[in-house]
């Protein structure tokens, strides 16, 4: 099996090289990722400037190719010019923080492997619920080599990829995988105003994390009681209901 690793987080981090190590027991892992910090850049693609593909090397051996690029560019440019052969599977990760209920819209990592979705490509998204970057991520790896592995064999439908969270407990704690809905929690957001040395205004983003509670099943709540949560989550937009009721409208 040829996969293709890629993350939001950067070649660097801490998580990918633990993706990668897991992902190595399923077969011939090519790593493609941005050559720095892409958090929360969404499905952005360059447009405007050059993309440059760099090898990048750890503990002296070939590593993969650093992107000076969002996620998704790593993904669609991997696919389409790098490769010498089509990945069978795109894992995506291992993330610092969750991509649970509305982060999942914001998140690079969710939008490398929507990218290779879209591309007709079996693909997941793999994050960690805790943004310490000491953080053991053998659990995570664990947990996204048991999902990667039965990944292939789904079928899932076109357009559709795997979403996984997975607890920040020690392995005696972690209770298993469930199969969770997108959450409803949200983002409470403001912006801290501040000064810099030359006096000069400017805005930092911050904000609270509400929880909704009404979805049992919900990624997030699943997360918080110590199971990995495993979403289906698809990028066909249409609210259909509101279609048909568009239908009726005298336009």
């Amino acid at each position: 099996m040829r996969i293709l690793v890629t993350n939001d987080d950067g070649i660097d981090s801490h998580g990918i090289l633990a993706l990668v190590k897991s992902m190595r027991r399923l077969g011939d892992v090519i790593v493609v990722a941005p050559d720095r910090q892409q958090s929360a850049v969404g499905h952005a693609l360059t447009v405007s400037s050059p993309l440059r593909a760099t090898p990048f090397y750890r503990d002296g051996a070939m590593f993969g190719y650093a992107i000076n690029g969002t996620p998704a560019d790593c993904v669609k440019l991997a696919v389409s010019t790098l490769l010498d052969h089509r990945p069978d599977l795109v894992v995506s990760g291992i993330n610092h923080g969750s991509n649970t209920s509305v982060n999942a819209i914001y998140s690079g990592t969710v939008s490398a492997a929507t990218e290779g979705t879209l591309m007709g490509i079996p693909s997941m998204a793999v994050s960690v619920t805790t943004f310490d970057e000491t953080h053991d991520m053998s659990l995570a790896a664990d947990v996204a080599y048991t999902v990667a592995s039965r990944l292939h064999s789904l079928n899932l439908p076109q357009g559709t990829l795997l979403n996984v969270n997975v607890p920040s407990v020690r392995a005696e704690d972690f209770k298993g995988i469930r199969v969770t809905r997108q959450g409803h929690s949200v983002w409470e957001d403001s912006y801290d105003r501040r000064k810099d040395p030359m006096g000069r205004e400017y805005f930092w983003l911050t904000g609270t994390f509400v929880s909704v509670r009404e979805l049992p099943d919900a990624d997030d709540l699943v997360v918080a009681q110590g199971y990995a949560a495993v979403t289906p989550l698809h990028y066909e937009l249409t609210n259909f209901a509101v279609q048909e009721q568009l239908k009726n409208v005298q336009w």
